[in-house]
């Protein structure tokens, strides 16, 4: 990508992000455009978010590959990992070299290399001291995320939060819980469609998210409706 169409795609996911500003937008919607933007632009080669669900336990809302929602996954499952610590800290966690994680994080480190992934940076979504959930970006080679590129992903995971506990969701906390939960149970909807999909066009897990996504874009419907139209035969894929 140019550095000029990198630029613009920054500038227009920063428009969506803000646009959830308004009623009737969807989280994982919000959620999705993120990841996706910070594969695109980040110079990663993939990416996932972990958002707290009432109880305050962390789960996979969004990711850009199987690969990478199966690393979250390992990560909830060990209760360790960047992401896990991102969350408890509120803080940004880099490991540029994965083979060099610490001993806690050996469930994590040996899932991500089998699956293809050499380094990890989380950052914490986060507004003042209340932490809602973390933002994993993962490198199929080894190194360190630049300076410029932590600062934008820090920025996007600032207004997609911002966008979450917007001034009238802080107000009235019944609302906050009501929007994660619809985003946690829109994903396990997203999980269903995803399966069915495969199963009926013979594609992998990928491929069937790619489907429904484009079908989503193209039509311009939230991805979650989507997802529960295909689960209720409504859409056939």
């Amino acid at each position: 990508m140019s550095r000029a169409g990198r630029e613009t795609r920054i500038v227009e996911t920063f428009t969506t992000l803000t646009d959830t500003l308004v009623e009737g937008y969807d989280v994982v919607e919000l959620l999705q455009t993120l990841v996706e933007t910070c594969a695109d632009v980040l110079g990663i080669d993939a990416a996932g978010i972990l958002l707290a669900n009432d109880d305050g336990e962390l789960e996979v809302v969004a990711s850009t590959s199987e690969a990478s929602r199966l690393v979250e996954v390992l990560q909830l499952d060990a209760d360790a990992g960047p992401c896990m610590t991102s969350f408890s800290t509120g803080r940004s966690v880099s490991c540029p070299d994965i083979t060099d994680a610490p001993t806690e994080w050996a469930v994590f480190r040996a899932g991500a290399l089998g699956l293809g992934f050499r380094a990890v940076h989380a950052v914490p979504l986060r507004l003042r001291s209340d932490v809602i959930g973390a933002l994993n970006l993962f490198g199929a080679s080894a190194g360190a995320l630049a300076d410029d590129d932590l600062r934008i992903a820090r920025a996007l995971a600032d207004v997609a939060t911002i966008g979450i506990l917007h001034e009238r969701t802080l107000r009235e906390q019944d609302v906050v819980r009501a929007q994660l939960k619809r985003a946690i149970g829109s994903r396990e909807v997203i999980e269903q469609a995803k399966g069915v999909v495969s199963y009926l066009r013979g594609v992998s897990i990928e491929d069937a998210f790619a489907v429904m996504r484009g079908y989503a874009l193209e039509h311009h419907e939230p991805l979650s409706e989507v997802a529960r139209a295909i689960v209720q035969r409504r859409l056939v894929p």
